[in-house]
């Protein structure tokens, strides 16, 4: 039997998931956590094999607990189950000792399959999570990512500030990553607003020196 413990702020995904987990024969959800505080206190009146942790959580954030986690329970697994598909997010994480990396969109299955992963082998990797590490290495010089809503990237918005940076023009990007002029446009606007600055020029030099991509 596989205990766990889910941390994440909303209460009826917590709700829902419980009830899928239950539906396994060796999982069984001792408690749950609205954020990293709550679980710290849980913790400390339950024996769990596992974390299912959410990242954006008031109190204590999942980068936090994180931290806490490997700290005081290094024995504990840890799997992020969240909404941010971002490569630097995964590797930094799983840099850090976390044991798993999901998307809320995954399949049941694939959820109960990465349980019994960690507990048997001590990881899990899927092909996102394989992907995001291979890109860490190409770029192991980035700067470590944040849960500032403005200091994430999409997987595209890195792909499009990359080809920026290496004077790309848009109808270039667009050909180079199939997709339409206007699209790219759309990224362009959106980097500009994350980064806080006032156009492309000081896009360009604000992703450099804060180590978003390579000189």
């Amino acid at each position: 039997m596989i205990r766990m413990i889910l941390a994440d702020d909303h209460a009826l995904f917590r709700e829902g998931l419980r009830s899928i987990l239950e539906t396994y024969d060796d999982l069984e959800v001792v408690a749950e956590a609205a954020h990293g505080k709550e679980l710290q206190a849980l913790l400390s009146q339950h024996e769990v094999d596992v974390v299912l942790l959410d990242l954006k959580m008031p109190e204590m954030d999942g980068m936090e607990a994180t931290d806490w986690l490997r700290e005081r329970h290094p024995e504990m697994k840890i799997i992020i189950l969240t909404m941010i598909d971002e490569d630097r997010m995964m590797a930094h994480l799983m840099e850090k000792g976390v044991h798993g990396y999901l998307l809320k969109d995954a399949h049941a299955d694939e959820l109960h399959a990465a349980l019994k992963a960690v507990v048997d082998r001590g990881y899990y990797f899927n092909e996102r999570t394989s992907k995001a590490l291979l890109e860490s290495v190409k770029h192991k010089n980035k700067k470590p990512p944040t849960l500032d809503f403005g200091q994430v990237l999409t997987r595209r918005e890195q792909e499009v500030l990359d080809l920026i940076c290496q004077e790309q023009t848009t109808a270039e990007i667009g050909e180079k990553l199939f997709i339409s002029p206007r699209t790219v446009e759309g990224h362009r606007k959106s980097l500009v607003e994350k980064f806080n600055v006032r156009n492309t020029a000081g896009l360009v030099l604000k992703a450099y020196k804060d180590g978003w991509v390579d000189l």
